[in-house]
């Protein structure tokens, strides 16, 4: 295993100073590292993957110097359009390193939303035109790997990938230190908004901890879960399906299960809700102000009043709650007001590490999910 000190030691040697993507679980001890042992100006957690890419351009263009960009394969659709329109060497020619963890790799067991992604990214990389290896996980092998990776990347002015595996990186000696905090819990939060919310709302809710609290509660309390749609991948898209589903479905409420991540990730689409402003449209933001799934590395949320955020983008309300005994109360305000209504919650970070996993596969949920609705 690579000890993150030495990596990115090793990537200064090679001109390489400057970090910035989105965090992703394979990455999550070189993502903690790289958050306790460098300053702000020289790591940027980005709204979302190809957005790192226009910094790292962005970087390049001033410095002259290639950055490093990290993310997990299931953001590598957002990265395709920046790094082929962009940093190809056919248009601009931007030279920078990109690490990608390989979620689904094909032989190791993953979740399901992962498994096509993992098996077609190879494919994906080598229809893109894209130079790439797989990093290997011996320190003195994958020095001599990156030192190769760069020089491509340099010589052919090109983007050049790092595919890391699991198990790759080792526990990082120094890691940001975690804060107390007085707020809820995400999953307290979410049992008090379902019992508010009630039995006859349709809820499609974010990728991550959230869905799988959301089946966790579902399950102990013996509750219809047929009219939840769990999110298993495509973070940030949640509010989208749920904007989808409550154009259709004129005779329920349609809340859709949000995080601040995934907020951030897709900002625009609350422009676009609140300009098909469906009446029956609720929108719950679960802000711990950390991307929660992959490591607990902060977003870029606590610069953001969500509330403020959300009627400037043309929601008829939207107000925001730190105490789950308001909830109730909270619920009938936003339901009085009409949609697209939002309710910011703010949680504390962090999860249950015994926190179980859906056990219906997504076609057997899409399927119970439509019947419900039918």
């Amino acid at each position: 295993m690579i000890q993150p000190e030495r990596f990115v030691s090793d990537c200064a040697d090679q001109g390489i100073t400057f970090y910035t993507g989105v965090p992703d679980s394979l990455l999550k001890h070189l993502n903690a590292y790289i958050l306790a042992a460098l300053p702000r100006d020289r790591h940027v957690i980005a709204a979302n993957e190809g957005a790192a890419v226009g910094i790292a351009i962005g970087h390049y263009l001033r410095t002259g110097h290639p950055a490093a960009v990290y993310l997990q394969n299931s953001g590598f659709g957002n990265l395709v359009n920046p790094l082929l329109s962009l940093a190809d060497p056919d248009v601009y020619g931007i030279p920078m390193l990109v690490l990608i963890g390989w979620r689904g790799q094909p032989g190791i067991k993953d979740e399901p939303q992962h498994v096509k992604q993992g098996r077609v990214m190879a494919a994906l990389l080598d229809a893109a035109e894209v130079p790439w290896t797989v990093l290997p996980k011996d320190p003195d092998k994958a020095s001599r790997c990156l030192k190769d990776a760069v020089g491509v990347a340099t010589s052919r002015a090109c983007p050049y990938v790092l595919l890391v595996e699991s198990g790759t990186f080792a526990e990082p000696s120094h890691r940001p230190a975690e804060l107390a905090s007085v707020l809820p819990s995400r999953e307290e939060a979410l049992t008090a908004l379902v019992e508010a919310v009630g039995d006859q709302a349709v809820i499609v809710s974010t990728t991550g901890m959230l869905s799988r609290e959301l089946f966790e509660y579902r399950s102990l309390s013996g509750t219809d879960s047929g009219r939840d749609f769990l999110t298993v991948g495509g973070m940030g898209h949640a509010s989208s399906i749920a904007l989808g589903v409550a154009l259709n479905e004129p005779d329920r409420e349609v809340w859709c299960f949000d995080g601040d991540g995934a907020l951030l990730m897709h900002m625009g689409s609350l422009a676009v809700i609140a300009d098909y402003a469906p009446p029956n449209y609720l929108h719950a933001v679960f802000n711990n102000g950390v991307h929660d799934s992959v490591g607990g590395q902060p977003t870029s949320i606590g610069t953001v009043d969500v509330a403020a955020l959300a009627r400037a983008a043309g929601y008829r309300h939207a107000t925001s709650v730190t105490d789950v005994a308001s909830l109730p109360e909270a619920v009938c305000e936003l339901r009085g007001r009409g949609g697209p209504g939002l309710l910011e919650l703010r949680v504390r970070p962090g999860h249950r590490p015994d926190l179980g996993r859906p056990t219906r596969s997504p076609q057997e949920a899409k399927r119970a999910f439509m019947s419900a609705l039918a």
